[in-house]
Formats: structure tokens, sequence, C-alpha cells
């Protein structure tokens, strides 16, 4: 029975791809050694899938940075201000639209769908010039069928790629990114043509925005985009995939109605109401490429139950026309177990990353034609049953508190506006205070000493002395830079979500469990196995510490409950809801201790809020009335004086202010330069913040350093909407991932603009 792979992760088992990417963005590598770095690894994943029995093995899923963008290159669709001027898209230009350069700033980046991976939003308009500029994905089908493996080329769909769009700058808003569509179709052709040419038998077209709540117009664009490609395609096997939720049924009778099309992928784990549509009639000589093993997900398939999901479909549409698949691409999850050499052997049995799922997709395909790997299956068996009956899963104490939180709406009793002058007595900030968002450079030292102490090399006495002059330091430079609000800089956390998990009960963690959230910058998510708990105060004697460097107000800083749980790997045995309950319970405790320890300003970043919001719009008010509970829990408990932050990134928030505003958080700090500040369109629309605020200035995941004249024209186009007793000034996000040399005059002139407007105010 066939196999099938959505798609793989790219940075490697130890992250090659990522260590090769930034020594060359600082000039230590050439193109030419990335490009090797690149080719071994897409080498090792054919292999891996080739020899573990996969039939359907995916090629152009490999990316420098992420697959839209490499869809923009194909397309030829870069913005004028990057100077490109034709031919094949290099590095630079391809690097350039992506981070930015030292003269213009990158292209707006956002959260795919709802997951914590990122891709750069392209920019369109009537004018753009699509013209066929990467030959990547015939390049890349080739490299592979050198090496002897066959592979499916996979395309960004060209009907998801203009959804996923934005209208550039000086483009109308209400501009239709579809009517681009006979345009790009044409590129379409060419590189289909390449594809055949080249001896592909097979295509994948990615079209994941088909599980979305979509107009009728949309879907028949569905339906003329690939009647236009009918011709082109013939002779060639075409899949349809989508992924991460049900799809509709308007949707439904759209996809398996498509021209040219001979099979359409399922997300059966996210989407298991698809198979009621596909009971209702499914076309009667295409191919269902069946997603029953997570891609977003590290708990080991439930086989048993897959088996069963699959002999459903055999029995509709019959087993010879069933492929098992895996439900979106493993991009999501960690690459390899057998490099987890410190996770406990009960833990490690419940789990499965992407080198794993690879052996249950085709473990499944031979089970389901008869040859079933008893020992296996066994295996598994017995390893579902330990996770459900494991005494470390539960803590009665845990769950009676978090039950008896549904009697409240946890409100802070004082309105925002009396909080808020409870609080200017006590910090005396200026008008337009700034402030950064938590964290500073983590430089190749700061790094060394946090290896070695976790390798025992140095002693915690030793540690701890690091850190300490890390922190003064940082404390130092703020007070040099006259910043208002400061932060202590985080460089005892190598990722926010990783270092509070690793100090509350019910997580476990891994060594090399690597993520990609976009380009080389990559997470480790904790695992959340059981209830959640704190056992201690976690950041109290660090905050505490860079308090006693300054008078000035040293801003403690948490991760909010539901970022921590969008950014972990979550168990799967109970509702995602009880378990943000359980952690907003720990974070309070967190947050109280600051408070005793004499914090008057605690950020609790919920970075993430936006980007857990359900696909489907019939079932966001669930999500959000948890999730902005879980987030009010935490601070329900503190004084009116003490002022509570919370900070959020790189997804579109304007469909959601209203929750962000009954948050009831004193000040949001939000990014909102990088998407050419869309979050102000809401205000300039009447929506009414009574809170403090602060948009994000400049966008810290590009190395160019902006001048003060254009902080300043955003703090004025700020100041058209928002009240100036209100609003903050801030760079979009963290600083961990720039250096000391960018940071520094980004600062200053940060600083210098918000002086410079306090000036002219007071005129």
């Amino acid at each position: 029975m066939a196999s099938h792979i959505v798609g793989y992760p790219r940075m490697g088992p130890k992250r090659e791809l990522k260590f090769a990417l930034e020594s060359f963005w600082d000039g230590k590598s050439s193109a030419e050694d990335l490009k090797k770095v690149s080719a071994d690894l897409r080498a090792s994943i054919w292999k891996q899938m080739s020899d573990a029995g996969i039939k359907y093995i995916p090629s152009n899923t490999f990316s420098y940075y992420d697959q839209v963008l490499d869809a923009t290159a194909t397309l030829g669709a870069v913005p004028p201000r990057y100077g490109w001027t034709g031919g094949e898209i290099g590095f630079d230009t391809y690097f350039s639209m992506a981070r930015g350069n030292a003269t213009v700033p990158a292209m707006e980046m956002t959260k795919w769908f709802d997951t914590n991976y990122h891709f750069i939003v392209p920019e369109l308009g009537p004018d753009v010039n699509f013209v066929y500029s990467s030959h990547k994905a015939v390049e890349e089908y080739k490299e592979a069928k050198a090496l002897g493996v066959e592979t499916v080329p996979v395309l960004v769909g060209p009907v998801s790629y203009l959804l996923l769009s934005k209208p550039a700058k000086g483009v109308e808003k209400t501009f239709s990114l579809l009517s681009l569509l006979p345009k790009v179709l044409a590129i379409y052709k060419e590189v289909i043509a390449d594809l055949k040419a080249a001896g592909a038998q097979f295509i994948q077209f990615d079209e994941p925005t088909l599980v979305l709540d979509l107009e009728s117009h949309k879907l028949q664009a569905f339906t003329d985009a690939y009647a236009e490609l009918t011709p082109a395609l013939s002779g060639l096997h075409v899949l349809v995939e989508t992924y991460f939720a049900d799809v509709t049924a308007e949707a439904y009778k759209t996809l398996t109605s498509l021209s040219g099309v001979n099979a359409y992928g399922f997300d059966l784990v996210r989407g298991a109401k698809t198979i009621d549509l596909i009971k209702a009639g499914f076309p009667s000589d295409k191919l269902i490429f069946a997603g029953v093993v997570d891609g977003r997900n590290i708990w080991a398939n439930d086989l048993a139950d897959s088996l069963k999901t699959l002999d459903t479909l055999a029995a509709i549409v019959g087993k010879e026309r069933v492929v098992v698949s895996t439900s979106s691409s493993l991009l999501h999850t960690a690459v390899d177990l057998v490099n987890e050499t410190k996770l406990d052997d009960e833990i490690k049995s419940w789990l499965a990353f992407a080198a794993q799922k690879v052996v249950e997709v085709n473990a499944l395909a031979n089970a389901f034609s008869g040859n079933k790997d008893e020992a296996f299956f066994s295996a598994n068996a017995a390893a579902q049953a330990s996770r459900k009956s494991s005494p470390r899963v539960t803590n009665e104490a845990v769950q009676k508190a978090a039950a008896a939180l549904k009697g409240s709406d946890h409100r802070r009793a004082t309105n925002v506006s009396a909080r808020l002058d409870a609080q200017q007595k006590k910090l005396n900030l200026p008008i337009l205070p700034t402030t950064t968002i938590g964290s500073f450079p983590q430089t190749v030292e700061l790094r060394r000493v946090r290896r070695e102490y976790k390798a025992k090399k140095i002693s915690e006495e030793e540690y701890i002395k690091a850190i300490k002059e890390e922190i003064r330091q940082v404390v130092q430079l703020q007070e040099e830079l006259d910043i208002d609000v400061l932060v202590h800089g985080e460089p005892e956390r190598n990722d926010m979500v990783e270092y509070f998990g690793e100090q509350l009960s019910g997580f476990a963690f891994t060594a090399n469990g690597w993520v990609q959230s976009y380009g080389s910058r990559c997470v480790k998510p904790p695992i959340i196995y059981g209830d959640v708990s704190r056992p201690k105060a976690m950041t109290v004697f660090w905050s505490a510490l860079a308090q006693s460097f300054t008078k000035r107000p040293m801003k403690g800083m948490l991760t909010g409950p539901v970022t921590i749980l969008n950014w972990s790997f979550v168990r799967v045995d109970q509702p995602r809801s009880e378990t943000c309950y359980q952690i907003a319970l720990a974070i309070k405790d967190e947050v109280e201790d600051l408070e005793k320890g004499g914090i008057g300003v605690i950020q609790i970043d919920e970075a993430a809020l936006r980007e857990g919001l359900p696909l489907r719009k019939s079932e966001h008010a669930h999500y959000l009335d948890w999730a902005v509970h879980s987030f009010r829990i935490t601070n329900v408990g503190v004084q009116d004086s003490t002022q509570i932050h919370t900070h959020m990134c790189y997804s579109n928030f304007n469909d959601i202010i209203h929750s962000i505003i009954n948050m009831d958080a004193d000040v949001i700090t939000i990014e909102n330069s990088r998407s050419d500040e869309k979050l102000l369109s809401v205000f300039r629309e009447g929506v009414v913040y009574g809170a403090g605020i602060g948009p994000g200035v400049y966008d810290i995941h590009s190395p160019r350093i902006p001048p003060t004249e254009e902080i300043a024209d955003r703090i004025n186009k700020m100041l058209a909407v928002l009240e100036k007793n209100i609003l903050w000034v801030n760079p979009d996000c963290g600083l961990k991932t720039r250096k000391y040399s960018e940071v520094k005059p980004a600062l200053t002139n940060l600083v210098a603009a918000a002086k410079q407007i306090r000036n002219e105010l007071a005129k």
C-alpha cells in the first residue's frame, strides 16, 4: 500500500542549516559552502524516506527561509525597493526580502496559519511583472533523481499564494489579489512544463487556504485556476494537499470537483470531521491521501486507532485508492528521537519525532495492505497504555484548583484608568515612556557560559557571577541610553518558553528537539505530558537582582500561559483549555512573588495569543474566552499600583482587538512596524483603547538600523490615532537575535525620537 510524506524538517538533526545560514550572513562562509550543506541535508532526507519505504517522497520542501518566499522568487514578484533587475534570483535579493538590508526594510513576516512557523508575506499589485525567476523546484527534482530517488515536487498552490498575499504599499487595500491569477498561472505553466521535461510523474500543490472559511468567489478561483492548468498538467498525477483543519462542505465540493486533479490530501488528525464528507460522496476515480499521522505533535501515533480510520476510508472508496500520509508537513515537529539521550525511557516510549513518523506511516501502509508488523504494533500499544496509566501524568490537587477557576472571570477590581493613575504616581514616567520588550543580544560568550553550566563544566557560583555581570552591563547600557523602564536582558534564558517549562512540573525537555520558527531561528518546544504546577519561584532572584542595580523601574519578565501552551508540544488527553488554566495558576504564583519581591512592573508575554486562534470563525469565541481568561487569572491578585504589561508579535491582531482589550492589561507592547503599521488602522476605524499601548517603532528581525527621523515619523502616526498619555515607545519585539553593534545605535535613535516628540508636544 502506498505511503506519502507531506513535507520534512529542513534544519537538520543538529541544526546544520541554521549554522550554515548564520555563517553565510556573517560573511564567514561562501554561497557555495551554504549550498553544499543544503545539498547534503536534502540527500540525507531523501535517502531516509526511500530506505523507510515511502513511495511518494516530497522535493522542493527544503527552503533557505520559507516556502512562500520561494514561491515569490519563482514568480519574480520582487518589490521594487530591492533593486532586482531580472535574471535568476540570487541570495542577495532573496535574503534582502526576508531580512532587509542596510538601506531597505524586510517584507512583512507573519504566522503560518495557527502554527509558530512564519512566512514572508508577498506584496502584490496590478503592476507586478511576474516572470519565472527561480528554477529551484525543477533543480531539486533533478538533484533527487540523480541520487536515484523519484520525488513529488511540491509547489505552493497558486490560489493559496494569492490569498496569503497583501496589496503592496501604495496599492488600494480593496485591490483584488485574485485578479492576478491569470498572470500567476502563466508562470506556473512554465514550472510545470519544466518538471514534466525533467521526468516528474507526480506534482503536489499545497492549498491550505481551503480549510478556511472562504467566500464563494474565492472557491470559484480554485475551480478557475485548475481548469486553466489542466492542459499543462496532462500526463501528470496531481495531488492537492490541505492541512491544519477540516475542509468545509463547500470547499470539499470545490476540491473534489477540480479539473486535472487525481488526488486529494486531508488532515484527519485536526480535521476528523472530513470523513463525514467523504462518506457522503467521493469521486470514483480519485485517490485519498489520508493524513492520519500527526505532523504537528510529537506523540507516538495510536497505530490501532489510525488503522481503524484507514479501514473506514477503505470501506467507502476502496483500499486501493487510499494512500497513508502525514496530516501536514513534518516541518512542525522535531527531527529525530534517536538524538535524545537524556529523556527517560518511559517518556521516550510515548514519543515520535519526524524520523519516527516516517516509519509509522510506512508501518501503517504495510499493515493496511495485510503485512502488519505485529511486534511494532504491540510495542506501540504498550506505549499508549503506559501514557494513559502513568501516575506522573496526574496531580489531583492541580486538577481541583483548575476546576475551581470556572466560577469567576478573574478581572481586577479597579478599572484600568484608575490603575494607570496609581501606577503613574508610583513610577513617575514621562510622556511617551521608552522601554524594550525583554531580551538583549545573546552573545557567543553568554551562550558559552550557559552551555558550560548545563554541562557541569563550571560551578553554580561561577555561573551566577557571569550572569550577574551580564545583567549589570545590560542595566548600565539602558541607563546610558536613558531608557525609562528597564529590563534585565534575560541572559539566563536560551528560550522564553523552554526556560519556564524547565522549572514547572508536568514538562519534559529534549536535547535536540529543535523546530524551525523562521529563517535560521529555531526553538526547542517543551513537552507537556502531565498536570502543571510551580514547585518554586522561577524569576524572582534575577529580577530582584536587576532592580538592585538601578533606581529606574525594572520589568519582571514572564511568559504567559497561552504562549507557553501554544509554543509547547501539548498533551492530547485533555482539552487544551484545561492545561492552559493549570499553567495560568503557576504563572499567577510567580507574578505575586515578583510583586512581593519589589518588582512594580511585570510583563506577561502573550506573543502567541493570536497564533492559537482556530482557523474556523465558529470556534473563535470559545478559544478567546478561555485564552483571555487564562491571562487575567495570572494577575488578578496584584495591587493597583503594580503595572501589568503584555506583549504580542507577528500576527494579524486587528480581528481580535476587542479580546486584546478584554485581557485588561495595563500596557500592551505589540508588533507594528514590520507589518507596515497595519495595527493602527483599527484605531483609525474608531476602536477606543484606554490602556497603555506601545506599537513597535522598528523591526528587530532585520539588521537595518532605523534613523531617528523614521522612528519620529512612526510616533507621529501613532499620535494621530492614540492619546499621548497612553502611548509607549518600543521596538517590535525582543533583541536577542541582534548584535550589540545594531542594538546600541537603534535604541539611541529610538530614545532620541521619543525625546524629540516630547519636546514638540511640550511646545
